[in-house]
């Protein structure tokens, strides 16, 4: 379960930007989880619930989860498409030249603080 990894990871960012900016209470974080990152976030939600009851800052704060959707790239028509619906195979023209752009990804977006 490397979403416990994941969590640790950004409970200690935001606890670094709280620090930095005097805030005393952090409310609510915003997530972004690219859609085929293999974070499942019923387990983050898990493991972020644990996580925030050891910190005074945390506690109680909420998660926000937000889905970025999965973008792949054609090489050889130079089109995008939605990798969830056609894999790696380009709908445009056949083609396995292909890359994802975005959706494997998990950022910070937003952090509510009192």
């Amino acid at each position: 379960m490397h979403e416990l990894g994941i969590v640790f990871h950004i409970v200690k960012s935001v606890e670094e930007i709280a620090a930095e900016n005097q805030a005393s209470k952090v409310n609510k974080v915003v997530l972004q989880i690219g859609e085929v990152s293999t974070v499942i976030p019923y387990y983050l939600k898990d493991c972020w619930k644990w996580k925030c009851s050891k910190s005074e800052l945390m506690a109680g704060c909420e998660l926000e989860i937000e889905t970025i959707p999965a973008v792949t790239f054609c090489e050889d028509c130079e089109e995008t498409y939605g990798t969830v619906e056609h894999g790696k195979i380009c709908p445009y023209c056949g083609s396995e030249h292909t890359y994802l752009i975005q959706g494997n990804e998990h950022e910070i977006k937003e952090i509510e603080v009192t």
